[in-house]
């Protein structure tokens, strides 16, 4: 590594897709992050022998980026079922994905969720978002996304509120279902293309898999940056000069290194609990949804019905997670979380052993209605200063992934006309 290379701030996937483009490239950098490890906001703790990911998390495999970076088959990937159990008047109900599994095609036609005409809207919908381009759907009109499944698709209130808000929620960590049509179409995309899926060994497993790549001697990590004027200057007042910066941190992190020339976004927050059961409330690898409208979970999941690899043997580990972050409220959040959750399993849920809350305040920024009519985000925010991170494209590994190349392939364009 040369004394001058190119600093990368934070190594998180967009850092870590930057850091891969410009060692394909043989340019010298340096990646610095603050954490004790790779990965950003993908992170898997392992507790009690059960792996934890930091918010209930998973892949889309359709994704175009993740499928042209990552290894799908040393990941060892393990597959929700295409479709959901709804909570809804007391019971449940499944809604399965009839092109994926048309053998339950007539019991989710008569599941009492939305009505017969909802069931053909849905498939227009699907015919358009499966056989458009992506640039396509990008370029289509923007609306909120409950404005555009009310008004463009013509889907029922009922089919809304009971399916699409419970679902999209946990998407988009907001429940009102005020962001972009556009960034909803390029999602509906996804999981009707491939499916939500998890690592054999976590979702940390990603950008661990896009750092075993990159040389060792240039990843620093529990490097916090202070400042990047003049140079790179770190918590400790070490300073490191470098040929150009590259800022791959969370929105908020990019607003205060760079007092402000790059705006912070607004954050969505979730707030996720992990429980360790001796037995399962269900046995398939299917997501949860609340299509209830009361009680604070959104969604839930029995995560090592899909990988067993997620807990012990004979245990089992379930998600819960909530719209919003609740680190300075009372214990009213948590008794009415077991609650709701006794009411929809019974009295066994007392048995559930709370293994971890992660309240996570900046889950992902915002992307409401009209977010790109501006047109892409610039990567370089000065001479010498980039920018990258899911709020630079979309909230998603996807967009995280896709503008660290993109800011790379810039900052390598300019800096072979010596203007970086």
């Amino acid at each position: 590594m040369s004394a001058n290379p190119i600093v990368i701030v934070g190594a998180g996937l967009a850092g870590l897709a930057c850091a891969r483009t410009l060692y394909e490239n043989n340019i010298d950098f340096l990646l610095i992050e603050g954490a004790n490890d790779v990965g950003g906001r993908i992170q898997t703790d392992i507790v009690n022998g059960f792996q934890l990911d930091r918010g209930f998390q998973v892949l889309q495999t359709a994704y175009p980026e993740a499928q042209r970076v990552l290894d799908y088959p040393t990941l060892k990937l393990h597959s929700f079922a295409p479709g959901a159990w709804i909570r809804t008047s007391g019971k449940f109900v499944k809604m399965a994905d009839p092109w994926r599994r048309p053998t339950e095609a007539l019991s989710t036609l008569f599941n009492g969720v939305g009505r017969f005409r909802d069931r053909l809207k849905l498939a227009k919908l699907r015919h358009h978002v499966t056989h458009s381009s992506v640039q396509s759907l990008w370029n289509e009109t923007d609306s909120t996304t409950h404005d555009y499944l009310r008004h463009s698709v013509g889907l029922s209130d009922d089919m809304i509120e009971r399916f699409f808000r419970p679902w999209f929620s946990g998407v988009f960590f907001e429940k009102d279902l005020v962001t972009s049509s556009r960034f909803f179409r390029f999602v509906f995309r996804m999981f009707a293309m491939g499916d939500a899926a998890v690592p054999e060994k976590g979702m940390g497993a990603i950008p661990k898999q896009l750092a075993e790549g990159l040389p060792s001697e240039c990843i620093m990590l529990s490097s916090r940056v202070r400042s990047v004027e003049e140079g790179i200057r770190l918590a400790t007042g070490e300073r490191i000069n470098a040929r150009a910066i590259v800022l791959a941190v969370e929105g908020p992190e990019a607003a205060r290194l760079t007092r402000g020339l790059v705006t912070q976004p607004i954050s969505r927050s979730t707030t996720c609990y992990y429980f360790a059961a001796s037995l399962p409330p269900f046995h398939e690898p299917l997501l949860v949804l609340n299509g209830e409208k009361k009680g604070p979970i959104n969604n839930l999941a029995v995560i090592s019905n899909v990988a067993p690899s997620y807990a012990p043997s004979g245990q089992s580990l379930i998600s819960a997670s909530i719209i919003g972050a609740y680190a300075d409220a009372d214990t009213s959040v948590d008794e009415e979380m077991r609650r709701q959750l006794r009411d929809w399993y019974g009295s066994e849920v007392d048995r559930w052993e709370l293994l971890r809350r992660y309240d996570i305040a900046h889950a992902l920024p915002a992307q409401p209605a009209h977010f790109r009519d501006g047109g892409a985000v610039e990567s370089r925010i000065s001479s010498g200063l980039y920018h990258c991170g899911d709020y630079c494209e979309t909230t998603s590994i996807h967009g995280a992934l896709l503008s660290g190349r993109k800011t790379a392939e810039s900052l390598i364009s300019n800096l072979k006309v010596g203007n970086c």
